[in-house]
């Protein structure tokens, strides 16, 4: 069976999403896109084919139809999930839904309440939980590789040029306009912890700043604009090398540059940020979410777990310490080093080993979310998501209690 489906959002996530059914054209079809911006509604329609009555401006445009597909991927900005996901519900569509589910703790109720009350399947965009690597962890821990889970370190390295991009000029960089850094982009980390230990959370701690990106730490002489300025020589935020660097890049055309301007040339990128948002000064103070931010957790069999998100890091796979009573674990996001405490020997494994398809987005996770959920759609096996909305509501409510934490400031020490 072909599974059909609707695309609400065409941005970066939502042509991702969609890019499934190019690999996998016997499995599904994009059959309809609903976009505000028409430049990229077209250009994923035309990718895939889509006749222009199934293009629709809006997601109340493409709600007012009948059912027109399987499932609908719901990829559009964060504040704008829980209006579409209840109407699309409604009329019997199967939802895939891009994280965060929402940005308060009452829409996502709301959303799981949606979910329960429609019956439809309804699953939460956590790819960490599909990619081999993540398999490979849980099949260790599952068999007892290291006993009892005692501690979890985790680290989500975003990377100084991600962050900038994202959170500082990108469409994260306000809470009030989406949503913490913390839940934009680690609520992913969360529920692998959630995951992975296996057990259900029970508190939650935090402490967190906006550290760098502000205007108290502009350096004197620079610029509103990268292009403009006489320090971007020695900035590790210029805009200017960064884009241009993207752009020497094919693999990077996709993401980020396509965010910055949709003409890929050189005086289309410079016009872009001549005058868009990416081209702006990182100190210029129109962000306020957190630059580095660490959560603790203690789940109710008594294991705890770190994640430290970091803007100050080079990028790359998160890095994941797992000790245990009878051995420890540490693995990097494609390779899991396991220490056995009876023996002594060290033994190294790598998901490349087995063919697994790691290097595609988010290590593999894109291509196995979008999988397992096409497969369960098509065969009705909802067995075969885990990352459905209850599994997925763990994660985002140690998000909003982590910031509730880290807004209340910590206890002060007594010096």
């Amino acid at each position: 069976m072909t599974v059909s489906l609707a695309i609400v959002g065409a941005g970066n996530r939502g042509g991702t999403y969609a890019g499934y059914a190019e690999r996998f054209p016997e499995r599904a079809r994009v059959v309809a896109v609903a976009e505000p911006r028409a430049g990229h509604r077209d250009a994923l329609a035309d990718r895939h084919q889509v006749p222009a009555a199934r293009r629709f401006p809006s997601w109340q445009a493409l709600a007012d139809q009948p059912r027109l597909a399987d499932a609908v991927v719901v990829a559009t900005p964060d504040r704008e999930h829980l209006a579409p996901v209840a109407r699309l519900a409604a009329l019997g569509y199967d939802i895939l839904l891009e994280k965060p589910m929402a940005p308060t703790e009452q829409e996502c109720d709301a959303v799981v309440d949606v979910a329960r009350r429609t019956g439809v399947l309804l699953t939460v965009c956590h790819v960490l939980r599909y990619t081999p690597y993540t398999a490979m962890v849980k099949r260790l821990l599952d068999a007892g590789a290291v006993g009892r889970i005692v501690g979890v370190d985790h680290l989500e390295p975003v990377g100084w040029w991600h962050f900038a991009h994202s959170y500082v000029r990108g469409n994260w960089r306000r809470a009030d306009e989406s949503s913490s850094s913390l839940l934009a982009k680690c609520c992913h980390d969360l529920d692998w912890l959630r995951y992975v230990v296996d057990d259900v959370p029970v508190r939650v701690s935090s402490v967190g700043a906006l550290y760098h990106f502000h205007p108290g730490n502009r350096p004197a002489g620079a610029a509103d604009r990268c292009l403009d300025c006489p320090l971007r020589g020695t900035c590790p935020y210029a805009a200017d090398r960064f884009y241009a660097e993207c752009l020497a890049d094919p693999d990077r055309h996709v993401w980020p540059l396509s965010v910055v301007t949709r003409d890929l040339s050189p005086d289309g990128v410079r016009t872009a940020l001549r005058e868009g948002p990416y081209g702006r000064c990182v100190y210029t103070g129109g962000n306020d979410v957190v630059d580095h931010q660490t959560v603790t957790v203690s789940f109710a069999g008594g294991a705890t777990a770190t994640l430290t998100m970091s803007a100050f890091t080079p990028g790359g796979h998160r890095r994941t310490r797992i000790m245990g009573t009878r051995g420890y674990l540490e693995g990097d996001g494609e390779r899991v080093t396991l220490t056995d405490f009876v023996t002594g020997e060290t033994s190294t494994l790598d998901t490349a080993a087995g063919g697994a398809d790691a290097g595609s987005g988010h290590g593999g996770g894109d291509h196995g979310l979008m999988a397992a959920f096409v497969e369960a759609v098509g065969t009705g096996d909802r067995s075969l998501v885990h990352s459905g909305p209850r599994e997925s509501l763990d994660s985002h409510r140690m998000a909003f209690a982590a910031e509730r934490s880290r807004l209340a400031g910590g206890l002060p020490m007594d010096v």
